[in-house]
């Protein structure tokens, strides 16, 4: 059931009976109709712009319009008011029985309230974390993976086929670096002194591996040259380090379907012919890059290069994909790895980056653009930086990880139900700071605690009808006299609960996971509000004293609101709790 669909179509039946009358002409275009929330909710339940996307096309005056529409909208049962404002918006109030509807409508529901087609069952792959194999997964990790992670959920709400996806950069300089840092704590495991050079990693997570060299190797590599040993540590090393990764993971609760190994793409044919469809299609060729403006990046060479004509497809500039002395660049593999994605079938690619591969935009963009001929979108979503802080001051660096502050280190001191939450409590390209001691107050201020306080409220309702003895099974709050909801305050709960399947399609559409929290924070409120009222109010409150209809018509309603909370945070990847302690 969603409310703003259902009115929506009637509002087109509306219009499709005003061109039968000869009131509109015929041939109009509906598909920029809407019917959303007022701005000012004081202005009604609803509101339909239909008058004024209509005004021009049909020739006519929008509050001409608008005023015929009303009339029509009218005779519907539901609608009680219908009103037209300023030019021609047209604004509508309706029925007690409507918001009584939508109680029923999710209790019969479940937690599957809410759940849409807008995806169509098109296959979709969400690519996050990515993080390189080179240690413990640090903070920003942990912001790209809760968001990729909580997107691809909606999305799997939404009726997308949803792939989860993690790319290992294990092919790469900085996979030799991991082996060479490997090979240090190999020898210190052996009682040598070791430095840790600029550019290799003295992190203390790396000393488990190098014992786990020496019990697999011995002394076979100690005093050996770079060249008998650094292929072996380094796929050694990158194997540990992705299971290293994979915890990391588990502890959050991310769970990926396909991990997806950039050195997969060497030596196999698959960057040659990801190159070989852009040089089908006319859009790799010789040539030399002006030299670029402020600061030159790694792969411009003042020398022809092979070049991908990526400002046929949205670029800024083209892009060389092999260098002068037959080397790929960085960016050929990465052509290769979203060709071998757009090969797979997909309808729509999602990569989640951290914000300092803002740079990778328009380049990926384009290729897929190319790869795909225009026909699978990529969006890029960008994560910001995170800043910690405990006690006023910023959070210090992880000895452990040796220069940041894990994963682990998060998920230690507030649990991952937590920090999902507040990873999303910010859209994903605003910075956003995570405050320890904050973010467990037990405060309206804090929305984490807020939201599951709303969901352990309505579950001591449930407590407190079983000693009073009243019914408040699944079967008898289905049946429950909904009628007997008619407080406005009870309605504004109601209402909030019918926004949710707009709700779960708008942040589907946009990609935006936090509008999910967003919402579950303003359902809190409000049913807070209401449960506040009850102490001003006796009618209002959730048990109703020798009243056993109206008991269960009231809990009928806080658990609905249990209910579409249970659904957000399930999506958000977060348990609900039954019970604040």
């Amino acid at each position: 059931m969603n409310l703003f669909t259902d009115l929506r179509g009637a509002v087109l039946d509306a219009l499709n009976s005003l061109q039968s009358e000869g009131t509109l002409p015929e041939g109009l275009d509906f598909a920029n109709v809407a019917v959303e929330p007022p701005r000012d909710p004081l202005h009604g339940d609803m509101a339909t712009n239909a008058a004024m996307v209509l005004a021009k096309p049909a020739g006519k005056k929008p509050r001409d319009i608008a005023e015929s529409l009303a009339e029509k909208l009218r005779a519907d049962a539901r609608i009680t008011e219908a009103d037209v404002a300023g030019p021609g918006f047209l604004n509508l109030r309706l029925a007690p029985g409507v918001w009584q509807g939508v109680i029923g409508a999710v209790l019969a529901g479940g937690t599957g309230f809410g759940r849409s087609s807008v995806g169509q069952g098109k296959r979709i792959n969400v690519e996050y974390v990515s993080a390189n194999p080179t240690g413990p997964l640090h903070v920003g990790h942990t912001r790209g993976a809760v968001f990729g992670d909580a997107l691809a959920s909606l999305l799997d709400f939404a009726g997308y086929d949803v792939t989860r996806e993690y790319y290992i950069n294990d092919g790469g300089a900085q996979v030799d670096v991991l082996a060479r840092s490997v090979y240090l704590r190999y020898l210190e495991a052996h009682g040598q002194e070791v430095a840790f050079e600029d550019g290799t990693y003295p992190g203390d997570y790396l000393i488990p591996v190098g014992e786990a060299l020496k019990d697999k190797v011995g002394d076979a590599f100690v005093g050996k040259g770079e060249r008998l040993w650094l292929e072996d540590v380094r796929e050694f090393a990158t194997e540990k380090m992705m299971e290293l990764i994979r915890e990391d993971l588990a502890q959050l609760g991310v769970k990926m379907d396909v991990f997806f190994s950039e050195k997969s793409l060497y030596g196999t044919g698959l960057i040659e012919a990801a190159l070989k469809s852009l040089d089908d299609k006319g859009l790799i060729y010789e040539g030399v890059l002006e030299p670029p403006k402020g600061k030159k990046p790694e792969d411009w060479e003042p020398r022809e290069q092979t070049l991908f004509r990526s400002t046929d497809h949205g670029d800024d500039v083209d892009r060389p994909v092999k260098k002068s002395d037959g080397s790929w660049t960085y960016f050929a593999p990465d052509i290769a790895y979203h060709f071998d994605k757009v090969s797979r079938g997909f309808d729509a690619l999602i990569d989640v980056f951290g914000a300092d591969h803002g740079g990778y935009v328009k380049r990926m963009k384009a290729a897929v653009s190319a790869l795909s001929e225009g026909q699978v979108p990529l969006d890029i979503k960008l994560t910001q930086l995170v800043k910690l802080y405990k006690n006023g001051e910023p959070f210090k660096m992880s000895k452990r990880a040796g220069t940041f502050v894990t994963l682990r280190d998060v998920v230690d001191q507030v649990g991952p139900d937590v920090t999902r939450f507040v990873m999303l409590t910010r859209k994903n390209d605003a910075p956003l700071d995570f405050d320890f001691d904050k973010v467990l107050e037990q405060s309206k201020d804090n929305p984490v605690f807020y939201v599951q306080y709303a969901n352990a409220r309505v579950n001591s309702v449930l407590r407190k009808a079983a000693e009073a003895g009243i019914d408040a099974s699944d079967a008898a709050l289905n049946a429950a006299d909904l009628s007997l909801i008619s407080h406005q305050a009870e309605l504004a709960v109601a209402r909030k609960l019918s926004e949710w399947p707009r709700l779960v399609e708008i942040a589907a559409r946009t990609h935006e996971p936090h509008r999910v929290a967003f919402y579950l924070y303003e359902l809190a409120s409000d049913f807070h509000a209401l449960w506040n009222r009850g102490n001003d109010l006796p009618e209002l409150r959730f048990l109703q004293e020798g009243n056993i209809p109206a008991s269960q018509a009231k809990i009928a309603l806080a658990k609905s609101v249990s209910v579409v909370i249970s659904a957000g945070l399930g999506i958000l990847g977060i348990t609900p709790v039954e019970e604040m302690r």
